[in-house]
């Protein structure tokens, strides 16, 4: 399967070895960490009893974009409700989607720090919310535990996938195109003094969420950059 799950900010390394196993077990192998307090540790090695495998070739990195530079799709966890109203999926419904975005190309899961979850501005990078629901009189999933959850539906969905994925004239653009057009749409919006960047609000949150349900392949990001590229020229003409 071509699917990675990420942590972020984890503070526990027993939770890091955890979650290796809980991968292990459902034959997955490709775990990114984004700024853990504590990794190598010898609390995630006897967590992961036996996957160390998967904590040797786990990959370390400062950013989540870092993380998720080659993926085309990517679902964050939460559990609690935002300002702005992302697109959400039960672990279900969302294996099967990553399952069938994976014919495509890289897909990965977020997962945030134990006590905080994900940030708004983590959840900017993800195409969907994977939300697991549990007993509102006890909420408090475990890392590893929410992590064996979504891995479990992924390996029941892997069993059921056998259609053909989406056909298409190009892949779809990778987190790290999107992410070099949001930069070059948000300078072009400034320059236009369309974006206040003393004061942008919630503009740029607002057209990722546009960019996102409409999923770019790699040709229409190159055209988006283009028609940035044109309105530059324009300006620097005139």
């Amino acid at each position: 399967m071509s699917i990675r799950i990420v942590l972020v900010g984890t503070t526990h390394p027993g939770n890091i070895g955890a979650v290796a196993r809980a991968m292990k077990n459902m034959g997955l192998n490709d775990l990114a960490l984004v700024n853990p307090r504590y990794f190598p540790h010898e609390d995630a090695t006897a967590r992961a009893s036996g996957a160390t495998d998967v904590l040797d070739a786990a990959s370390v990195v400062s950013t989540l974009s870092e993380a998720l530079t080659d993926c085309v799709y990517v679902a964050g966890t939460s559990a609690r409700s935002r300002a702005i109203t992302w697109p959400s999926m039960g672990p279900r419904d969302c294996a099967e989607r990553m399952m069938l975005e994976g014919k495509k190309g890289k897909v990965a899961a977020v997962f945030g720090p134990e006590k905080t979850g994900l940030h708004n501005d983590d959840l900017d990078l993800c195409h969907t919310l994977l939300t697991i629901p549990t007993d509102p009189d006890f909420s408090s999933l475990n890392l590893a535990m929410a992590v064996q959850v979504l891995t479990y539906e992924l390996r029941v969905a892997s069993a059921l996938d056998s259609g053909p994925g989406f056909e298409s004239e190009a892949p779809p653009a990778t987190g790290d195109e999107m992410e070099h057009f949001y930069d070059h749409l948000e300078q072009v919006m400034i320059d236009l003094e369309f974006l206040n960047p003393t004061n942008p609000r919630l503009l740029m949150r607002r057209l990722r969420r546009i960019f996102i349900r409409a999923r770019p392949d790699k040709n229409e990001a190159n055209i988006l950059r283009g028609f940035l590229a044109a309105i530059d020229r324009k300006k620097e003409s005139s």
